[in-house]
């Protein structure tokens, strides 16, 4: 497959290439003696460099982990000796190295670890793989998994403790929606637990019960802690494994980067270790837990393996999930009146913790879905950001619905939004009927955000999502869920050109972590952080976007995955 690819450099462009090439690698070479050999070069498919002034070329060459040549085929044909390793991309298009801008990567490595229920198509399919994990457990073992989602399913409701009691009637099961935001137990659960119908409802939590009063098993956002006593405390050895399964996981995929929401302080710590020993496939940005921020308060922004690992944000949770009706909205909801989902914190606390985030140049991410949440989330960054400084780049992770007024706000107050395009597909199919029709139009506004200044970050709340990146850039230009089909009253005046869409993973990311001097284009001096796809996402058709996938995933120069 071919792509468009820029003006041929002139001799003296190449020239000044090459001079620079030598440089950066900490010697200048004189022209007598010829360039200095790039260690990697990649030609054979259209390049796209996410730089405005030269957006394609035909090559790439590395030195040392960084970017020294950009240009066409013959400019990189000069820097091939005999050590030289040559990439034949085979028609595969390369790009600025995918970075997810919202990922659990706890939650993607202990996805593939647990009984993965993703892709359930009912509650009874929920309950038969269950019933198969129930046969090779042990007496009482408890049974944990996640990804079910009931979008789509002939019950027409959520997961229930009846649905997993036949199954399991002696092991207790803890079943965690997609989302996150909510877990259902089966009754053994709720016994182990301790949970009944006359426990009360922590602050910004719910304890679903249906309409005779009796407990449904689910539990939703804060109200899923008093699960915790039943689930067992992870030894240090399964927390790593999972992070290193994590990683592979997202380098299949071709991200070559993720900003770590909602990171345990432990977790830090294990991939700062990992990053010293040369174990970190993956470039990580860490935005630490709530519970742990003042250890990061104390120790200040953190960096470790040259870079591959950066801890200097926090996550804060304002509200819950549309999906399970915790999303804090200004009006009820239109299918649960007069439910108008829940606030997860207290301002008064919240306001001490951005002001210690300001005073310590700690970077705020804070989880905002419902348009109340969103506001109120920018009410209290306005109370605070004067203190931070000028360039805070504090952000709202998802912004999925946002009132008209709200949306200026963010370029005004230099709030990056951090969305993932893969909601509107999973949202699509209960989305107007949580929120009425007058209401989708305030649902995920991408390009009224972009047309007003704001920055957009994009990810995909992978485990929450699949984590593909291509569904991701999918989303964004076509609005449309995976059969081609959008709803009434979706608004796809909302989707992003292709050029804004490749901006989110690459460019913005990287603003979004505060490394654009190193990240996010194809440039020279740029570290050599770089994916390529089988499809081009630049010209294919929407409809082939997601059947593509990673041929090369490369980190600082080096390949961390290939396709066979």
């Amino acid at each position: 497959m071919t792509g468009r690819t820029g003006p041929r450099p002139t001799r003296a462009g190449v020239s000044l290439t090459l001079a620079l090439a030598g440089l950066l690698a900490g010697r200048a070479t004189a022209q007598a003696a010829g360039p200095v050999p790039a260690d990697t070069v990649i030609w054979g498919g259209p390049v796209y460099t996410a730089e405005a002034a030269h957006p394609t070329a035909q090559a790439v060459a590395v030195r040392a982990g960084r970017i020294v040549f950009v240009g066409d085929r013959d400019g990189a044909r000069a820097l091939v000796g005999p050590a030289t390793r040559t990439i034949d991309l085979k028609g595969a298009a390369l790009f600025p190295g995918f970075t997810d801008s919202h990922v659990h990567l706890d939650g993607v490595g202990e996805r593939e670890l647990t009984l993965n229920l993703e892709g359930s198509r009912s509650a009874a399919e929920v309950a038969a793989r269950v019933k198969a994990r129930v046969a090779t457990a042990r007496p009482g073992e408890l049974i944990f998994g996640r990804g079910w989602i009931e979008t789509g399913w002939p019950e027409k409701r959520f997961l229930q403790a009846s649905d997993i009691d036949a199954v399991a009637p002696d092991n207790p099961v803890i079943l965690q929606r997609a989302d996150g935001h909510a877990m259902t137990a089966n009754t053994a659960a709720l016994r182990l637990a301790g949970i009944t119908a006359a426990t009360p409802a922590p602050f910004g939590g719910a304890i679903n019960k249906d309409p005779a009063g009796h407990l449904t098993g689910m539990l939703v956002d804060n109200a899923m802690a008093l699960l915790e006593k039943v689930l067992p405390s992870e030894t240090a050895e399964q927390r790593v494994k999972a992070l290193k399964v994590g990683m592979a996981v997202e380098n299949r995929y071709g991200w070559t980067g993720v900003h770590f929401m909602s990171a345990p302080w432990g977790d830090v710590l294990a991939l700062e270790v990992l990053a010293a020993k040369g174990e970190a496939p993956l470039r990580v940005y860490a935005a630490v837990d709530r519970d742990d921020v003042d250890k990061l308060f104390a120790s200040g922004p953190r960096t470790a393996g040259d870079g591959r690992v950066v801890t200097r944000a926090i996550k804060l949770y304002a509200d819950g999930a549309l999906g399970s009706r915790g999303a804090a909205l200004w009006a009820p909801y239109s299918d649960d009146p007069p439910n108008t989902g829940l606030f997860r914190f207290k301002d008064e606390d919240t306001r001490a913790v951005l002001a210690d985030a300001a005073a310590h140049g700690i970077q705020v991410c804070t989880h905002a879905i419902g348009d109340k949440a969103n506001s109120r989330v920018l009410d209290l960054y306005a109370e605070a950001l004067p203190k931070a400084g000028p360039d805070a780049r504090w952000r709202i992770e998802h912004a999925q619905i946002i009132r008209a007024v709200d949306i200026p706000r963010f370029a005004r107050l230099g709030v990056v939004a951090s969305m993932q395009p893969s909601h509107a597909i999973g949202d699509l199919h209960f989305a107007g009927a949580r929120l009425g029709p007058d209401r989708l139009g305030d649902a995920y506004p991408w390009k009224s955000l972009r047309d007003a200044g704001a920055v957009i970050a994009g990810g995909s709340d992978a485990p929450v999502e699949r984590g593909d990146p291509l569904i991701e850039f999918y989303g964004a230009v076509a609005r449309k869920d995976l059969k081609g089909q959008s709803g009434p009253g979706w608004h796809p005046e909302q989707a992003l050109s292709r050029d804004e869409a490749l901006r989110l993973f690459t460019s913005a990311a990287a603003y979004a972590r505060f490394a654009e001097r190193d990240l996010g284009t194809i440039s020279l001096g740029k570290r050599a952080d770089l994916t390529a796809f089988s499809v081009d996402l630049m010209t294919a058709p929407e409809a082939e976007i997601p059947k593509g996938h990673a041929v090369l995933t490369m980190v600082d120069g080096q390949v961390v995955w290939q396709a066979p």
